[in-house]
C-alpha cells in the first residue's frame, strides 16, 4: 500500500479575508413602501379623556365640608307649621339631596352580555368607578323600563380595615330584593375607554354604539348604553348611594345604587 506523501505537492498559502464594512450588508426595510408591510388595525378613536378633578387637592375641601355638614346636622329638626306639597308623580327623593355630588353614571354592554356600569365626574373625564354586574344588559335596561329599579351592592365590614368604600373589589348583588349574583370592580379595557369616548359629548340619553362595519352583528347582541346623571350621597364611610336624576321631574326609567359595607 503507498504511504501518503508527509507533504503536499502544492504549496498552502494562508487565505486573507477582508472585513466587511458595514456599508456592504444590506440593510433591512425601513418603511412600507421598501417591501415590508405593517399589518393594519382596526381604526380606534383617540382617547381624549381627562383626569378626574377629584384625584388630587379636593381632600382639604372635602374635610372642611364634612365638618360644616356635621355642625348643620348637629341642629335640632324644627317642624314647619305650614306643609309644603309633595308631588305623587314626581321624583321622590331624587330631587335634590343636602350635601349630594352630581356624577354622570352610564350603562352600557351588549343585550345578552353582563353589563357594566361607569361612575364618571363628567361626561369627558375618566372613570372614577368601572364595575362589572352579572346582570345582562337587555334584562336591566328592560326592567329599568318597567319601574324603579334598587340595586344594592354589600361587602364584609373586616376590621380596622382603611380601604375606601369605592375601592372594594368585589360586591354581593341584589337587584329589586332578590340576590343576582354579584359585582366587581375592574380597570378599564380599551373597549371600555372607546365606549366612553363614543359617548364623551353625550350628557344623558341611550341608544346603541355601532360597533366594527356594520356588516355583521355581534353573538350578544348589539353594543346599548344609557347615560344619565346620578347624585352621589355618602351617609358614612360604609355606606353611599348614588340616585339616578332625571330632567324636568318626568316619569323616566329611576335607578337607585346602594354599597353597603356590613
Amino acid at each position: 500500500m503507498p504511504t501518503p506523501p508527509s507533504t503536499p505537492p502544492y504549496p498552502l498559502t494562508p487565505v486573507q479575508t477582508r472585513p466587511r464594512s458595514p456599508s456592504t450588508f444590506p440593510s433591512p426595510p425601513t418603511s412600507p413602501s421598501s417591501g415590508m408591510t405593517n399589518p393594519t388595525s382596526p381604526t380606534q378613536p383617540a382617547i381624549s379623556l381627562h383626569q378626574p378633578n377629584g384625584k388630587k387637592g379636593s381632600s382639604k375641601h372635602n374635610k372642611i365640608f364634612r365638618r360644616v355638614r356635621a355642625v348643620f346636622r348637629s341642629f335640632p329638626i324644627i317642624t314647619p307649621a305650614c306643609k309644603i306639597p309633595v308631588s305623587l308623580h314626581g321624583n321622590r327623593l331624587h330631587d335634590g339631596h343636602v350635601g349630594g355630588t352630581r356624577m354622570t353614571g352610564t350603562l352600557f354592554g351588549h343585550r345578552k352580555a353582563r353589563v357594566s356600569l361607569a361612575i364618571q365626574e363628567s361626561p369627558g373625564s375618566l372613570p372614577i368607578l368601572l364595575l362589572e354586574l352579572t346582570i345582562p344588559t337587555g334584562k336591566l335596561l328592560q326592567d329599568m323600563g318597567v319601574g324603579l329599579v334598587r340595586i344594592a351592592l354589600e361587602c364584609e365590614k373586616k376590621a380596622n380595615d382603611k380601604t375606601k368604600i369605592e375601592d372594594e373589589p368585589i360586591w354581593t348583588l341584589f337587584c329589586n330584593g332578590r340576590k343576582c349574583g354579584y359585582a366587581v370592580k375592574r380597570e378599564p379595557t380599551d373597549e371600555d375607554l372607546n365606549v366612553m369616548q363614543t359617548l364623551r359629548v353625550v350628557s344623558m340619553g341611550a341608544g346603541v354604539i355601532p360597533t366594527g362595519d356594520g356588516a355583521d352583528q355581534p353573538a350578544d347582541g348589539e353594543l346599548t348604553y344609557m347615560r344619565a346623571f346620578f347624585e352621589r350621597v355618602a351617609g358614612s364611610k360604609d355606606s353611599e348611594t348614588y340616585y339616578m336624576l332625571n330632567p324636568d321631574g318626568n316619569n323616566g326609567p329611576e335607578l337607585s345604587l346602594f354599597f353597603v359595607r356590613l
